[in-house]
C-alpha cells in the first residue's frame, strides 16, 4: 500500500515539474524576498504607458491571452523569430498583436533592479491586470506569481490553439475545454472585447459573403451591419479597424454584453455565445457590472495558470524577445 502511495506521489511531483499543474505552484508575492519592488515597478511602469496610450489595456490583455493559449502562460508569444525558427508572434493570428515594447521597457527596469529574477511571463500577467486596473485606480484581480519563461516558440502551433473569430459555439467550447476552462470562462473572458478594436478582414464576411452567396449574416442587427459597411467597404480590407464596443472601446465595463444581446457582437465568435442556451443565460447575468467584475477576476486567475512552468523548469529571460 505504501509503495502505491509513493508511486502516486512521484507521479504528482512529475506532473508539477512538467508544468501541467494548472498553476498549483504559483503563489502570492513570489518575489517578496528576491525582488521586493517587482510588482510595484510593473504597476508604475504600466500605468505610465497607459496614461500615454489609452488603447494599451486591450493590447496587453490580448497579448496575455494569446500567450496563455499556446504552450501555456510562458511568454513564448514574446520570443522573436530567428533564421532557423518562425516564432509565435509571426503567425497570422498574432500579426496584429502589439505592446511588446512596453513589456521590454518594464523588463529593462526590473533587470536594473534585480537581474535575472522576474520572468517575462509574470510581467505579462501582471501588466495585463495593471493596465486594465488603471481606469479604476484599483487592483481588479489577483495575479499569483512564480511563472517561468518557456524556451520554445513555434508559429505552427498558433492556428491550432488560438480561438478564431469565426468559430461557432461548439468549436469555442472545445477550444476552451482543451485549456481546462469552462463555458462560463468562455463567456466571461469574451467580455474582454469591451475594450479594443477589430480588423475588418476578421468579420467582413458577415457583411458581404456570409454563406458564399454574397449575403449578410442574418443574426447581425441590420442597422449595425449598415454602419459597419461604411467602415469596411470590401472583403479585402486588412487595415481598417472598428471599435468592438462602439462608443466605449476604452472603458472596461459591461457594455459588451448589452451589445451582444442586441445582436451587435462584432465577430461570429461573439454572436455564437447567443446560440447556446446556457451561454446565453450567462451573457444576461454578466450585464450586471458587479457580477462581471467578480467573475472576470476569477476567470483571469484560471487563465493565467494554464500550463505554467514553475520551479526549475524553463528559465528567466534576460530579454523577453530572446531565449537565454
Amino acid at each position: 500500500m505504501k509503495s502505491r502511495q509513493f508511486v502516486l506521489l512521484l507521479c504528482l511531483v512529475g506532473f508539477c515539474l512538467i508544468g501541467v499543474c494548472q498553476g498549483g505552484n504559483l503563489r502570492k508575492k513570489f518575489y517578496k524576498d528576491t525582488c521586493s519592488r517587482a510588482e510595484d515597478i510593473i504597476k508604475i511602469k504600466t500605468w505610465q504607458h497607459v496614461s500615454a496610450n489609452p488603447q494599451l489595456p486591450s493590447k496587453l490583455l490580448r497579448l496575455h491571452f494569446h500567450d496563455c493559449f499556446v504552450r501555456g502562460c510562458d511568454a513564448s508569444v514574446l520570443i522573436n523569430s530567428t533564421a532557423n525558427n518562425t516564432a509565435e508572434k509571426d503567425a497570422i493570428p498574432n500579426l496584429s498583436l502589439s505592446g511588446y515594447d512596453v513589456i521590454e521597457d518594464i523588463k529593462a527596469e526590473l533587470e536594473a533592479e534585480c537581474p535575472g529574477v522576474v520572468s517575462c511571463a509574470d510581467i505579462l500577467a501582471l501588466s495585463a491586470r495593471d493596465s486594465v486596473s488603471f481606469q479604476f485606480n484599483n487592483t481588479m484581480w489577483e495575479v499569483l506569481t512564480g511563472r517561468r519563461d518557456g524556451r520554445v516558440s513555434l508559429a505552427s502551433e498558433v492556428l491550432t490553439n488560438i480561438p478564431a473569430p469565426f468559430f461557432n459555439f461548439t468549436q469555442l467550447k472545445q477550444n476552451f475545454q482543451n485549456k481546462g476552462l469552462t463555458v462560463h470562462d468562455l463567456v466571461v473572458l469574451s467580455g474582454g472585447h469591451t475594450i479594443g478594436v477589430g480588423h475588418c478582414n476578421l468579420f467582413s464576411i458577415r457583411l458581404y459573403n456570409f454563406t458564399g452567396r454574397g449575403d449578410q449574416d442574418p443574426s447581425l442587427d441590420p442597422t449595425y451591419a449598415a454602419f459597419l459597411k461604411t467602415k469596411c467597404q470590401s472583403l479585402s480590407d486588412t487595415t481598417t479597424t472598428v471599435e468592438m464596443d462602439p462608443g466605449s472601446s476604452l472603458d472596461f465595463d459591461t457594455d459588451y454584453y448589452a451589445i451582444l444581446k442586441g445582436n451587435k457582437g462584432l465577430f461570429q465568435s461573439d454572436a455564437a455565445l447567443l446560440t447556446n442556451k446556457g451561454a446565453n443565460n450567462i451573457v444576461s447575468e454578466l450585464t450586471n457590472q458587479t457580477k462581471f467584475f467578480t467573475e472576470f477576476a476569477q476567470s483571469m486567475k484560471r487563465m493565467g495558470a494554464i500550463e505554467v512552468l514553475t520551479g526549475e523548469v524553463g528559465e528567466v529571460r534576460k530579454k523577453c524577445g530572446v531565449i537565454n
